[in-house]
């Protein structure tokens, strides 16, 4: 027994210094190195942080773009999806009181013209992201809200569309936040 108790021993201490020491300063070192130094990406209006990048927000006044629906009501602290499943009755009365609120905000759009991100939730419940479709879709009631021609927003989010890494890798998306501040700086 002492023979296999001191190599165990030995194994188990090189492992906690490296998995709990070594491991998180060299991936806390590789973050410096990142957009934002690992803090994450800010994103400012007029000087003030209005919020992170890769982090969703709630928007629900109709000058507004409105982002994916969050499931933990947009809380970073504690991201996650509603874990319930597609026919579950809880989660089908959400989706339709999400389908009866945009309608009502967005006259003229069918319940079958709405793209699914916009009323379902994201897995992490921060999806800071949306389809060019979902973006374009909203583009009828942002532009009568804020009193702007229609195409001037569609060019906005056409500006704001962003391609698939190296045009291959994920779908096309719009950031919400970011086309949002670029809508408050619209003149």
């Amino acid at each position: 027994m002492k023979t296999f108790l001191l190599p165990s021993l030995k194994l188990t201490a090189v492992l906690i210094i490296l998995c709990s020491v070594l491991y998180p300063l060299l991936i806390a070192g590789i973050a410096k190195t990142a957009p934002g130094q690992g803090k994450g990406v800010t994103l400012s209006l007029n000087g003030k942080v209005v919020g992170y990048e890769n982090i969703g927000q709630k928007f629900t006044k109709d000058e507004y773009f409105w982002g994916r629906p969050s499931a933990v009501d947009y809380n970073a602290a504690g991201s996650g999806g509603s874990n319930k499943g597609p026919y579950a009755p809880d989660f089908l009365a959400s989706v339709k009181a999400r389908i009866d609120t945009f309608l009502v905000h967005n006259p003229g759009v069918t319940k079958e013209q709405i793209p699914v991100e916009l009323v379902t939730a994201s897995g992490s419940g921060l999806d800071p992201d949306i389809s060019p479709a979902g973006a374009y879709i909203q583009v009828k009631r942002v532009a009568k809200a804020r009193k702007l021609m229609e195409e001037q927003i569609r060019k906005l989010v056409e500006e704001h569309t962003q391609k698939p890494l190296w045009t291959i890798f994920g779908p096309e998306r719009v950031n919400v936040l970011k086309l949002n501040i670029a809508l408050n700086t619209l003149k």
